[in-house]
């Protein structure tokens, strides 16, 4: 939901700088999954004035419009543009398409500010507005959702959108000093308990929020919370940036108060002397904060070792096999790290015997215009080389997801094969690379896709 606000405060922002009609899109229907991510229908969070004035309709024809990057608006008049090529207008739905120096920006907040919400939004904002905040605050926003305990904590890439846990008790003492308390806005109340237990920082319950049965009108009512201290302190969370603009609150990153290092070594002596009162998945998030804070810069081993720690924690995130196993081929220890793969794969495979394995998927995903595991690759296609089948594998996964060298994919999809001919996981893996990358559109390349897959299995 953050991101939706944030897109559509710079979408009006600069559409009342230029003198442009502002106009959104928004789902009616509920969200399908409210695990984590809490995004709700247009009517509920806006009044039904602002929707006749702005809306478009549940959707719009993409190629009726162009998209509105920082190239864009940094080029040619926008309304002599759309008029040349023809289109109604322009998307704006980067979040980041106002940068620093953007005059729109400083309208960012005046304009979010003025969105004509629902009633109960309204409501749960003015809650927010009358309760009682004593003394000088900083909100603390504890992201963890999917992050730290679902399906996102394997990607490794959003690990910098959350303040661990395990960090907290160092950032409330530190702010301390500075004449601040803490309000602690986050998403496992366990946690939170706990570190109200052992720290002394406000959580957003006792200022009310439990009294809303609804996650959008509380999620409305903590930013607004938010707002009114006077630091914000996240991760790269939008919540916290909706929350700064709502409010004018500074929004800084933890990095303020200790760099990436020292950081780091915070949560290593605060597992040390207190892993067993964290959530299993919470202290697995601390460790692997730490070996992000620290890969590359301390001896292999030593990254291992906090791997390892995260890993017996939390043993179905595969992000801690695959690094493992990286760190071992780096040593040219190949065969405790094929050892972690095979252990991985081959219970995978029992459970569920397509290729590609859900580890190998890992390795082979595309976020954020990265390849999150990119930094391992030459390592697994070294281990592959060098004769472990299962390496071998996934290094043919790699070469065939993320490059166009299809030969060499093949070549090391025999290469697993000709080290363990009889096993079926790197079989069926040759199998899946011989039938090429699947294709994202086209019917006819569909079809010949899965021809190719029972030619394949007439050729095995």
């Amino acid at each position: 939901m953050g991101g939706r606000l944030l897109a559509m405060a710079n979408a009006k922002a600069l559409a009342d700088t230029f003198g442009y009609r502002f106009g959104f899109t928004w789902n009616r229907k509920g969200a399908a999954d409210k695990a984590f991510h809490i995004v709700e229908v247009a009517d509920r969070i806006f009044s039904a004035d602002f929707i006749e004035r702005h809306w478009l309709g549940e959707s719009i024809k993409a190629s009726d419009f162009g998209t509105l990057d920082l190239a864009t608006l940094a080029g040619r008049d926008l309304g002599e543009l759309a008029k040349e090529k023809k289109l109604r207008g322009w998307i704006c739905d980067d979040i980041d398409v106002l940068q620093s120096e953007a005059p729109q920006l400083a309208r960012r907040a005046e304009t979010l500010r003025a969105f004509d919400y629902a009633a109960p939004v309204k409501e749960a904002i003015a809650d927010a507005d009358r309760s009682r905040i004593s003394g000088p605050m900083a909100a603390l926003h504890l992201r963890s959702g999917d992050i730290v305990h679902g399906k996102h904590r394997a990607s490794l890439v959003f690990a910098d959108k959350v303040i661990p846990s395990t960090l907290v008790r160092a950032i409330v003492s530190e702010l301390s000093s500075r004449g601040l308390k803490t309000l602690l806005i986050g998403q496992h109340r366990p946690t939170l308990d706990y570190l109200k237990s052992e720290t002394g920082a406000m959580l957003t319950s006792d200022l009310g929020a439990d009294t809303f049965t609804d996650e959008t009108l509380k999620s409305f009512f903590e930013m607004a919370l938010a707002a009114r201290c006077r630091q914000i302190y996240s991760g790269s969370s939008v919540f916290a940036e909706i929350a700064s603009l709502m409010g004018d609150a500074a929004l800084m990153r933890t990095t303020a108060l200790f760099d990436a290092p020292r950081a780091a070594g915070i949560i290593l002596d605060e597992l040390g002397a207190r892993q067993a009162d964290y959530h299993p998945r919470e202290a697995a998030f601390g460790y692997q904060s730490a070996f992000l804070a620290m890969e590359g810069k301390v001896p292999a081993g030593e990254a291992r070792g906090i791997l390892e720690k995260a890993y017996a924690l939390d043993p179905e995130n595969d992000a801690y096999a695959l690094k493992i196993a990286s760190i071992r081929f780096r040593e040219r220890d190949h065969a405790p790290g094929e050892a972690v793969l095979k252990s991985v794969m081959s219970r995978q495979f029992r459970e569920r015997p397509k290729i590609p394995l859900a580890i190998m998927q890992l390795l082979g995903e595309m976020m954020f215009r990265r390849y999150p595991f990119a930094a391992d690759f030459e390592f697994f296609h070294a281990a592959g080389e060098a004769g472990c089948p299962y390496a071998a594998a996934c290094s043919a996964w790699i070469l065939q997801q993320t490059t166009a060298d299809r030969q060499r994919a093949l070549a090391m999809a025999r290469r697993a094969v000709d080290a363990a001919p009889a096993d079926p996981i790197v079989r069926k893996v040759r199998q899946r690379i011989l039938q090429g990358k699947r294709p994202k559109s086209g019917l006819i390349a569909k079809a010949r896709w899965r021809i190719a897959w029972l030619r394949g299995l007439g050729g095995r």
